[in-house]
């Protein structure tokens, strides 16, 4: 019977009889010091398919004498396919979960405590956050003063916002890693059949009801889950052979479209982020499977050093591209409607499709540009660097405070006030976790 999760014993399966070799203990797979090239190819990957995807989002033109910006892609009908290929959240919390408890156990090793962890994890998290939502602020304040209409300005704002969702469930997830780890650690399959169960039932409920808040109780369960994936991964746990992955990833990718087809799921998997359902796992199953078939092929990606040289680049400042590309995409928008204006080919029209390799290229590069001026911050970073003992509680309401400030710009992003304070909320997280 084939089987993507091993068991306990550490041996990987496959889908014949014979005997598999050992594999190292999972003890000792978690405390490896040497980076794996394959996680770091693909979560660079990851990161530009998120920057190239909110860049299709973006679509700005003229409406009527006045400036319009939109999400282009609510009104293409070959959206909901393309995000079955451009959907990778799921993977990219699987490949985090793989870095996260690798990272906590190596410091564990040194003396680290949890509360020591938590607030060396905030203080390489938030300040890419920090500024990119304190420029946020005094930008919408100034469009605000120089006579841009109101509507124009909060659409700005809300469009800038939205991603900030991942921050907020990351810096979650970063916080239960220590005690994630320890349930891993007891009872690997327990701790991802416990969670499994969490996220069905949600669903369910939330189906059943008619109640949608309930389903953001997933929030949480659906992308711990998917985490708990990532530990199995740097454990050695999850199945090399080959038939078994394509096995796996055929089965979930199987439930996934029979789902999506009695309406239980949207096809449109972008809609299954808000709020997030089970249809992530299935997909995140799926990708797992098929990143560690491409693992050796990403390993010898990375050989190539110009390969190699951009995929260190981008990891060195992976918050600071996700913190500030929204910023960089709304800004170009705007220059494009000051110069250009009524030429601006509406989105999703000929023209605009045209218009598309120029405009992705240019918003690359801009990013690239500005991401080495702002992100030396983050590159400089050690992120095994010992850190001065941090009080239990301190640590928590750090974690508390800054996922509050983003939950404030989520919710009322289209307002400057809203990013002003979230911004002062990230402050004060910043200091309580800074010695």
């Amino acid at each position: 019977m084939t089987t993507l999760i091993e068991p306990t014993t550490g041996a990987r399966l496959t889908a014949t009889s014979a005997p598999a070799s050992p594999a190292p203990a999972p003890s000792t797979l978690s405390t490896r010091t040497a980076r794996d090239a394959s996680i770091d190819v693909a979560r660079a990957w990851c990161l530009v398919v998120v920057v190239a995807l909110h860049s299709f989002m973006v679509g700005v033109s003229m409406a009527g004498g006045a400036p319009l910006l939109e999400n282009a892609m609510d009104g293409w009908g070959g959206f909901a396919a393309l995000t079955w290929f451009v959907q990778i959240m799921p993977l990219f919390f699987v490949l985090g979960g793989f870095s996260s408890v690798t990272q906590w156990s190596r410091l564990r090793t040194r003396g680290v405590s949890a509360s020591d962890y938590l607030a060396l994890r905030m203080r390489r998290l938030l300040p890419p956050a920090l500024g990119a939502m304190g420029v946020t602020a005094v930008v919408l304040l100034v469009l605000s003063l120089s006579g841009v209409p109101a509507d124009m300005v909060a659409v700005a704002g809300f469009r800038m916002s939205q991603p900030l969702w991942f921050l907020g469930v990351y810096l979650l997830c970063t916080a239960l890693v220590p005690l994630m780890t320890a349930a891993h650690r007891a009872a690997p399959r327990v701790a991802v059949a416990a969670l499994a169960a969490l996220v069905v039932a949600v669903d369910a409920t939330r189906i059943t009801t008619g109640i949608e808040a309930l389903g953001f109780a997933n929030l949480l369960f659906v992308w711990l889950l998917l985490q708990q994936l990532g530990f199995h991964l740097a454990d050695g746990r999850v199945s090399t052979n080959r038939r078994t992955l394509l096995a796996v990833a055929a089965v979930a990718l199987g439930t996934l479209a029979a789902l999506c087809v009695n309406g239980v799921y949207s096809f449109d998997l972008f809609d299954n982020l808000n709020p997030p359902t089970a249809a992530l796992v299935l997909l995140g199953v799926a990708q797992l499977c098929l990143f560690q078939l491409a693992r050796p092929a990403l390993r010898r990606l990375h050989g190539i050093r110009g390969v190699a040289t951009a995929v260190s680049a981008i990891g060195a400042r992976a918050m600071t591209i996700y913190s500030w590309h929204m910023l960089v995409l709304i800004g170009l928008a705007g220059v494009l409607l000051v110069t250009v204006g009524d030429e601006l080919p509406a989105p999703l029209t000929e023209a605009w499709w045209l218009t598309r390799p120029v405009w992705i290229a240019s918003v690359l590069v801009v990013v690239a540009l500005l991401v080495a001026v702002v992100g030396r911050r983050e590159a400089a970073a050690d992120p095994g660097r010992p850190t001065t003992p941090a009080h239990p509680a301190t640590a928590v309401t750090a974690v508390l405070l800054a996922a509050v400030g983003v939950v404030l710009v989520l919710v009322f992003g289209a307002s400057a006030a809203a990013w002003f304070a979230g911004a002062l909320l990230l402050v004060g997280a910043l200091r309580l976790a800074t010695p």
